[in-house]
């Protein structure tokens, strides 16, 4: 395993983890969800099965996560989110370990930044697996209350407990994912796709990704992990994901 430290076109510092696999069948970047980090738990458990099929692996912290990456939480939006992606691909392709086309896989806003990615390139992308995607932001709408939405937009900031720390989101972050909707462009999307989410989802709901499911053209997989939530935590979880990613890779090999 590598870590790099590259800078964008600001200044501004992102890391990346390289894991270059003996002899590669290909290339996969994975793109971490809202707070969440190149180490968090499930990105590591997805990096591992893309390993164990020979594939090297790129993850990132983006800018304004809790990672090692530059900015704040409070300004994250889904646009820097984007950008970073964008910034470590177009770096990666001038490194010896770049393979095209490669895989996209992704969590939560990463899956949103992942399938953007591929509906702009659908040339470079050989596979797309976006995990518990964001879709676009009228089915966000449902994981708040039209009063939690005013508030937020008032007052300009989202205040939330997340498992004992409290965050806070400016409102830039949803003016930005109001930019961005899946489904218009999505007959661009006609390489394999694998849709995962758990069975409990509130932020990235079952019937969401039956929506964005049921509109792909090409060869497709939907899967619902039983009892999980919106990020596999459990290890019963993260084994269930594992093999559902481990058996789709080998039917592209």
């Amino acid at each position: 395993m590598e870590k790099i430290f590259i800078e964008n076109k600001l200044g501004e510092k992102i890391a990346i983890l390289i894991d270059k696999a003996v002899k590669p069948a290909g290339l996969a970047f994975i793109a971490h969800g809202l707070g969440d980090n190149k180490d968090s738990l499930h990105i590591q458990k997805i990096a591992e099965i893309f390993l164990n099929n020979n594939y090297s692996v790129v993850r990132f912290d983006t800018r304004n996560t809790f990672g090692e990456s530059a900015g704040k939480f409070e300004d994250a939006t889904v646009t820097n989110y984007l950008e970073d992606l964008e910034e470590v691909i177009n770096w990666s392709k001038k490194q010896d370990f770049f393979i095209s086309p490669f895989i996209l896989c992704g969590h939560s806003i990463g899956s949103m930044t992942a399938a953007v990615y591929a509906e702009k390139h659908p040339q470079e992308v050989k596979a797309l697996a976006p995990f518990s995607a964001v879709v676009n932001a009228e089915l966000s709408k449902e994981q708040y209350s039209p009063e939690e939405l005013k508030n937020w937009q008032d007052s300009g900031w989202l205040v939330e407990d997340w498992d004992g720390r409290e965050i806070r989101l400016k409102y830039a972050y949803w003016q930005s994912k109001m930019k961005y909707d899946l489904l218009p462009a999505v007959d661009k999307l006609t390489m394999p796709v694998l849709l995962v989410v758990g069975e409990n989802d509130h932020c990235t709901l079952p019937r969401h990704q039956k929506i964005l499911f049921d509109r792909l053209s090409g060869e497709k997989e939907f899967h619902i992990i039983k009892d999980a939530p919106h990020t596999f935590r459990s290890e019963k979880n993260l084994q269930e994901l594992q093999i559902i990613l481990d058996n789709w890779l080998k039917t592209l090999n």
